[in-house]
């Protein structure tokens, strides 16, 4: 016989699932903490505000008085530096790095798509339960911790 306690109730909410997983990137087979686990809000926007702060005065100093110039900057630095190194001054600063899912090199390609989408800004604050942004979605790549 079932009982009410098979069934739960509505203010439960709905059971796990298959998917659910008890912290971000589980299910992309990361580690909970420590180098390799993805990065946590605070580092990104910490690395964002530093990588924009320099892309605005290299901007102001290479090409005074245009209102693209520091998002044309940033693009730049994002698409040579994420691409080869796998991050920019301020993912590297805080201990982060651009990844693919199996936690190789992204490499340029991914970079550009990634790049190009982050500047748009709207696909990178929509997020998934593994802290992925719509940029990286796409790119199919992840936001790691170094250190």
């Amino acid at each position: 016989m079932i009982s009410r306690d098979d069934l739960g109730s509505w203010l439960e909410g709905p059971k796990p699932g298959p998917q659910a997983q008890d912290y971000p990137g589980q299910r992309l087979g990361r580690p909970e903490n420590g180098p390799g686990s993805i990065a946590g809000l605070g580092r990104r926007i910490v690395a964002l505000l530093i990588d924009w702060a320099a892309s605005s005065l290299i901007a102001a100093w290479l090409l005074p008085q245009n209102i693209w110039g520091p998002l044309l900057i940033f693009a730049v630095v994002n698409l040579l530096l994420v691409g080869t190194t796998g991050g920019t001054p301020g993912h590297r600063l805080l201990g982060m790095r651009v990844v693919r899912l199996d936690g190789n090199w992204a490499g340029p390609l991914r970079a550009a798509l990634r790049t190009v989408l982050l500047c748009l800004v709207l696909p990178a604050v929509v997020w998934d339960a593994d802290r992925r942004g719509g940029h990286d979605m796409a790119a199919g790549t992840v936001l790691v911790r170094t250190r």
